[in-house]
């Protein structure tokens, strides 16, 4: 047998092996809960990927942010632009400077309950909280009552949580969890962070 044949022959054994377990796969006929967390870039990358996916199949899309605040960010002009997906932006984001947690723990709770009462409405297939886990780490919002708006959210609504730090509760919850992995980071070499890429 030449190395073509023996390499063909190969690919149709693993492509029928994939296949086999393909079709044991189930429908879970619910929404899932992906959780996008680690120390590497692209946890909102990789959310707003899946949002473009999403759209690409006319479903119906909301994203929360919870810490960019006034930031200007090229996915939120690019998603402006379309006009397909509902958006919010937690007030001014985290309060760095000034350090009031009340005033942090506030907006955090009042944009959890935007994104809460989207889940639960029916009327979309898909709400990104991007950058929850930060307000988690913090405890400026509790895993439980996080975990309990997932609960109440519509059947068919999957829900999309990024942020380095995930708790481990809402690992343990979550369908999905993908954990970025810095090898390397140009910040660490003194490149600031360059539009179009990391914002």
């Amino acid at each position: 047998m030449s190395d073509a044949q023996d390499h063909k022959q190969k690919m149709q054994q693993q492509q029928a092996a994939q296949r086999a377990k393909v079709a044991e796969l189930r429908d879970p006929e619910k929404g899932l809960v992906l959780v996008h967390t680690g120390n590497g870039k692209g946890k909102s990358s990789s959310a707003f990927g899946v949002v473009i996916r999403a759209l690409g199949w006319k479903q119906k899309v909301g994203v929360v942010q919870f810490i960019k605040g006034k930031w200007i960010t090229g996915e939120r002009q690019f998603f402006d632009r379309l006009g397909e997906v509902t958006w919010h932006t937690m007030g001014e984001g985290f309060t760095w400077d000034t350090q009031d947690r009340d005033r942090d723990i506030a907006a955090a709770e009042a944009a959890f309950g935007k994104a809460r009462d989207m889940m639960a409405s029916g009327d979309y297939d898909l709400v990104v909280m991007d950058e929850i886990n930060i307000a988690l780490r913090y405890d400026y919002l509790k895993v439980e009552d996080v975990i309990a708006g997932l609960e109440g959210r519509a059947k068919g609504t999957t829900a999309v949580l990024t942020g380095r730090d995930a708790k481990p509760e809402l690992c343990d919850y979550a369908d999905l969890v993908t954990e970025m992995t810095e090898v390397k980071h140009p910040f660490h070499a003194g490149i600031k962070a360059q539009r179009g890429v990391d914002f």
